[in-house]
């Protein structure tokens, strides 16, 4: 059984283990002191979540513990002010202490709202975070972003809390359908076109293999990813400077999420969030022909969406004026200079944003 361990250093730092068959490793990475645990998790994991609350019971070398489970909705419906309440209810009502634990199992989302639930239940108890989808492992449950959404956009409520474990079980992705793990995919891409190009080569050697959770390639590839954002939010944990390079795709992304009501697939709204950023840049003069297009020949190889519909750039551009994004009323975008070359824009010329979308409009 190979783990690797990638650090992340800095205020807050720990550790990310990925390996095959790693999920006995959770009982570990809680504190000695931890007595009472409240595993997070989604009704499509509800019987794996009761078997991790098996081994975390079955493990007494530190004394008896009280794990409880607390379903919450799947994806971004979980995400609600109103789920975490429900967390916060469960954890009062078997008087969790500051020294006890939450432990995310299941996606980006439970993650969010888990690592949400642990920095604001007695203003912070210790978090591990057990990804089971691709976009969980490489990108939210890594960098200490937690929060919930408002009807007024995404993740506008949250709180920088960084989990003190996360462990990576390659094992646990198997069980994604196609759509998904290609969905979740599109983070691991993201790294490729603003850090690593070496996964652009994989992916474009063998698409099939790079998002096929058994394969070599899929772990490297997975991992390049990781390392990049450990790496980024080593350096800059509060988004005050290069992290902001990680929303490459995000600022459409997002909007398109909002205008599809969160029933899109993140993966899926951020790839067309890419394709936009890579037009963009390459209108501004930026980005060569050929790295845009390898944008489109990359996403489509693997089935990820380019276009979006024609007529929605008014409601788009709304939506992204008020994202978390824009910064004293201007919208700020990553755009690149060259593959593995990103760059923020500051209040791009409407006229230019309108022409980028054109080129995805579909």
């Amino acid at each position: 059984m190979s783990t690797t361990t990638i650090s992340v250093t800095g205020q807050s730092p720990y550790d990310i283990t990925v390996g095959r068959d790693i999920l006995d490793s959770v009982s570990g990475a809680l504190a000695p002191s931890v007595r009472k645990v409240l595993v997070v998790h989604p009704p499509t994991l509800g019987k794996r979540a009761a078997e991790l609350r098996e081994r975390l019971l079955a493990d007494t070398a530190n004394g008896p513990r009280e794990v409880l489970l607390a379903e919450i909705p799947d994806a971004e419906t979980g995400k609600r002010i109103e789920v975490a309440a429900f967390c916060w209810q469960v954890m009062g009502q078997a008087d969790f202490t500051r020294t006890d634990a939450v432990v995310g199992y299941g996606g980006g989302s439970v993650t969010d709202v888990a690592g949400f639930v642990a920095a604001t239940w007695l203003r912070g108890v210790q978090v591990v975070h057990v990804p089971t989808t691709v976009l969980g492992l490489v990108d939210a449950a890594v960098g200490g972003k937690t929060g919930v959404n408002t009807a007024e956009g995404k993740n506008l409520v949250g709180a920088f809390w960084a989990p003190s474990t996360v462990i990576g079980d390659l094992d646990e992705l198997s069980s994604l359908s196609a759509n998904e793990a290609t969905a979740g995919y599109a983070e691991v891409v993201k790294a490729g076109f603003i850090w690593a190009p070496e996964i652009l080569d994989i992916v474009e050697a063998d698409p099939a293999r790079a998002v096929d959770p058994s394969s070599d390639e899929f772990r490297r590839t997975v991992e390049l990813a990781i390392e990049m954002k450990a790496k980024v939010v080593s350096d800059d944990f509060r988004e005050a400077g290069l992290r902001e390079i990680l929303n490459y795709g995000h600022t459409l992304g997002h909007a398109i999420e909002h205008a599809e009501r969160y029933q899109w697939r993140h993966g899926a709204a951020i790839s067309i969030g890419m394709m936009y950023a890579a037009e963009l840049s390459r209108l501004a003069g930026r980005l060569s022909d050929a790295s845009a297009d390898r944008h489109r020949q990359v996403l489509e190889s693997l089935g990820l969406p380019t276009t979006y519909r024609a007529g929605a750039w008014q409601q788009l551009l709304a939506t992204m004026q008020r994202d978390k994004k824009s910064r004293g009323g201007m919208l700020r975008f990553i755009l690149l200079d060259d593959i593995a070359k990103p760059t923020v824009v500051q209040a791009p010329d409407e006229t230019l944003m309108f022409a980028a979308y054109q080129e995805i409009a579909g």
